[in-house]
């Protein structure tokens, strides 16, 4: 256990309840492995809405410099914070999995994405273009410019705790804005280590805020609060709704990445083999806690009995353990609560009717010091429907069911009856069906004969209908959200 708590960052300062002219109403709160309910990893900062209020001050006051400043400064500074989660990304990928419940091999490679992504991002702030036309009008020039939003408000989830981060923080500092970050209370030690990192970065204080704390505190606080132009969410669609709702009220410009109920298609021409394993991949690996995960595995009835045999056969060879002991295949559900939404749906899927074909209990997987985590055997439903509630909802979970077709058509009509649109998959040899199936799937992402939860970091990310609202995020697309155009008219 840390001998002394992990506190917030603000205006350069990591601020301990009252320092100087900052108030944050500190309290602190245990960081828990969910692979070791007995291993605390740390105590961390919770502070409250004058937490938040001082941070967008510092924010504000650190604006006119950051927004201003050389693409040289703001390169160097992103780069030398990509450099050192890349040094550090066995230590940091171990924080990871340790707070989170991924396996190591998982946090290790979180964490070398946001190194690049950061990395990624140095670049793009040389590489900031603009447009100059000429008007209508003789003798007037245009200039199309992009210029920074301002000071932006980014809240970030449990499931990817410095990915997220780094995917919204490093675009947000590259085209000029200043940050307040609020992380996930479940997973605070992942985002600590990264504005750790950033405040020796050579950023100016207040150009970035890590102000940690309840969401029903901060994260209302941060929505509603009139120094703050622009807010990023990843969440849930219920949160992410009353965002949009407050944003458009408050006239913020907003971004939102919610959830998924992702398909996969397996078509009776599909590489029986591959198919499983990609299936397996996308549904149970990161203990399904992904919203690009697949949850629904919408298979065709000539290969329905082959694959439901081969993936219980797979599933029977993932291990579940702790995340850090090598060999584990799938670590622990990250909390309590999420384990108990998890089984809440294996009991809704049986009373729908649909077969538990595998898994889907709690287990008692020991860790080394004979301590209990949150540990739940991957679960398979087979013989459901696309109306059960099981396939509507996310359960955020290793949990997946199989639904039976007839064929392409009612596959494809399946795959798109959703309120969700992030990502889907089809695993078929057929060039036909794999060309008809990225043009009309009705989703952000498309993935032939790949698991649909696996994406790169330098290409737009987002989905459509109740998964996504506002611009794309990552790559140079990232710019739709974190600039805003300015067209200037110069008499020549």
């Amino acid at each position: 256990m840390a001998s002394s708590p992990h506190h917030n960052l603000i205006n350069g300062q990591w601020v301990t309840g009252t320092s100087g002219n900052i108030s944050t109403g500190e309290t602190t709160s245990a960081n828990i492995n969910p692979s070791n309910l007995s291993d605390v990893i740390g105590e961390y900062a919770q502070a409250d809405a004058s937490g938040l209020d001082a941070a967008v001050q510092a924010a504000q006051a650190a604006f006119p410099a950051w927004s201003t400043s050389g693409i040289q400064a703001r390169s160097d500074a992103l780069d030398k914070i990509g450099t050192e989660i890349l040094a550090r990304r066995e230590e940091l990928g171990t924080l990871l999995s340790r707070e989170e419940g991924k396996t190591r091999p998982e946090g290790i490679g979180e964490v070398t994405r946001a190194g690049h992504i950061f990395k990624f991002f140095a670049g793009e702030c040389l590489r900031l273009s603009g447009e100059t036309l000429p008007s209508v009008r003789p003798g007037i020039g245009v200039e199309i410019t992009r210029e920074p939003v301002g000071v932006v408000g980014l809240i970030t989830p449990w499931n990817f705790p410095i990915a997220i981060p780094a995917w919204k923080v490093a675009p947000a500092l590259a085209f000029g804005n200043c940050v307040v970050l609020k992380p996930a209370d479940l997973v605070p030690g992942s985002a600590w280590a990264l504005a750790d990192i950033i405040s020796r970065s050579g950023i100016p204080a207040g150009v970035f805020n890590l102000v940690m704390g309840p969401g029903r505190v901060i994260g209302d606080a941060m929505v509603n609060h009139p120094g703050i132009h622009a807010i990023s969410f990843t969440g849930s669609v219920g949160v992410g709704s009353r965002i949009a709702e407050a944003c458009a009220k408050n006239l913020k410009k907003v971004q939102l990445e919610m959830g998924g109920k992702n398909p996969q298609v397996v078509l009776d021409d599909a590489d029986l083999a591959q198919a499983v394993e990609l299936c397996a991949q996308s549904a149970f690996y990161s203990t399904g806690q992904r919203c690009t995960a697949s949850s629904r595995l919408i298979v065709t009835e000539g290969i329905y009995p082959a694959f439901v045999k081969a993936l219980q056969e797979r599933m029977a060879r993932i291990k579940v353990g702790d995340a850090l002991t090598a060999g584990t295949d799938v670590g622990p559900v990250s909390s309590e609560a999420q384990l108990e939404q998890d089984l809440s749906y294996i009991a809704i899927g049986k009373a729908e009717g649909a077969t538990l074909a595998f898994g889907g209990e709690r287990i008692a997987c020991h860790t080394g010091s004979g301590a209990t985590g949150y540990f739940m055997a991957p679960a398979l439903f087979s013989e459901s429907a696309a109306t059960m509630r099981i396939n509507r909802e996310e359960i955020f979970g290793p949990v997946a069911s199989i639904i039976r077709v007839k064929n392409y058509d009612e596959a494809l009509a399946t795959a798109n009856d959703t309120p969700f649109g992030l990502s889907a998959g089809i695993a078929t040899s057929s060039l036909k069906h794999a060309t008809h199936f990225k043009r009309h799937s009705q989703a952000g992402m498309v993935m032939v004969n790949l698991p649909t939860a696996g994406v790169d970091y330098h290409v737009p990310f987002g989905g459509r209908k109740g998964s996504s609202y506002g611009p794309r995020e990552q790559g140079k697309y990232a710019q739709e959200f974190f600039t805003t155009v300015k067209t200037a008219y110069t008499l020549a």
